[in-house]
């Protein structure tokens, strides 16, 4: 845990979940350049913090928690950014009601006065909520997004500028940067253009020809990642009543394949990302039998899984976290999915070849095959005993 120094005194702020040899803080110089911006101690006027106030994209809680004496709209797509925005409030002696949360896929408020926005990594993601958002700001709403200088680009000013109103950036200080929005009432409110639909190519076995539905935000929006489309193509052959999850599952695709190749297995779709649960949702329904029962986690890895209740965990980790790249979020995949699985169960892994996942998986399971490999990729099997 660190400590952020705000107006209204230090905070104790950790991601979650926490871990203390994982030395990422919980914000960085962005969150405090929107906090200093806010008191006025950037050079500026202070900006008046009142009616409703929506924190929009806040990763981990610290602009929610900083801001809590206001009661504000926290809006995420992360579960985990949830969480820990929960056990930031707690920490600091502030109760679970000072901050109102909701994901993306929720319905925003109905006015908005002052909208802070920590601009995502995902531009796709940043107009969906912008389109979302547009219809709630009036012509006294303060926009004031944040990010680091590498997270703003000109399309992401071109986006405040086209769905909200005039737009201009502050000065870079310690590599971040303010985006500065005056909101144009008399610009259209459009519907968002997302979510995107594709069609699968034809050589992935059970999925081929098939309909993937993305929600902004998904990993690989517009067309099959290569990792997934090597997965694919070396699924596990299995029949029966087996117990499936896939783990962190983005738009479902290797689950709606595990599931058609299977129809008496029990799918279980597991998420920290409330856009790809939605995207995962249809894709699956969209896909499969009519009648066809999957169940949709926002969830940690899988810490809400009871343990040995799984006999099968198919899983693409993500190696990254917002802009950071750590094995933190795949090394914590490994280890609930061996906490779920039977004895006997097993865990299927698709990886770049260079990030070592076997060394991993043998250190946890004491065991690791390879399933399939090509220069870029490779497909590994661990075994619960």
């Amino acid at each position: 845990m660190n400590r952020l120094t705000t107006s209204a005194g230090e905070l104790g702020l950790a991601r979650f979940p926490e871990n203390p040899r994982d030395p990422l803080r919980a914000w960085d110089a962005a969150d405090e350049y929107l906090l200093r911006r806010l008191d006025g101690a950037d050079g500026g006027d202070p900006v008046a913090v009142t009616g409703t106030v929506a924190v929009v994209g806040d990763r981990w809680g610290a602009l929610a928690t900083a801001l809590a004496g206001h009661r504000p709209v926290q809006i995420t797509d992360s579960y985990l950014g949830q969480r820990a925005t929960s056990a930031n409030l707690a920490r600091n002696g502030i109760g679970p009601d000072a901050v109102r949360m909701l994901s993306a896929r929720d319905t925003p408020p109905e006015r908005i006065d002052l909208l802070l926005v920590r601009v995502p990594k995902s531009l796709a993601l940043l107009e969906d909520q912008l389109h979302r958002l547009a219809p709630a700001v009036h012509a006294g709403t303060v926009v004031i997004g944040t990010g680091m200088v590498k997270e703003i680009h000109t399309s992401t000013l071109q986006l405040f500028e086209r769905l909200i109103g005039p737009t201009r950036t502050s000065l870079a200080v310690k590599k971040a940067r303010l985006i500065l929005c005056t909101p144009d009432p008399s610009l259209p409110r459009t519907p968002s253009p997302w979510p995107h639909r594709y069609e699968l190519p034809g050589d992935i076995g059970v999925m081929a020809g098939r309909t993937v539905t993305n929600h902004a935000g998904i990993f690989c929006a517009e067309r099959l990642d290569i990792g997934t489309r090597f997965f694919l193509g070396h699924l596990p052959a299995r029949t029966g009543p087996d117990r499936v999850v896939d783990l962190g599952c983005g738009n479902g695709v290797v689950g709606t394949a595990a599931a058609l190749a299977n129809p008496g297995a029990a799918l279980t779709f597991i998420d920290e990302s409330y856009q790809a649960l939605a995207s995962a949702e249809e894709t699956f329904r969209a896909n499969t039998p009519a009648g066809a029962e999957a169940r949709f986690v926002a969830g940690d890895a899988m810490t809400d899984v009871p343990p040995g209740s799984v006999d099968l965990v198919l899983s693409n980790p993500p190696f990254h976290s917002h802009q950071a790249v750590t094995d933190a979020t795949a090394r914590s995949m490994f280890h609930g999915a061996r906490a779920a699985l039977r004895p006997g169960g097993e865990l299927w892994v698709v990886g770049n070849r260079h990030l070592g996942y076997h060394t991993q998986l043998r250190r946890i399971f004491g065991n690791c095959a390879t399933v399939a490999g090509d220069p870029k990729f490779v497909v590994l099997r661990a075994v619960r005993r």
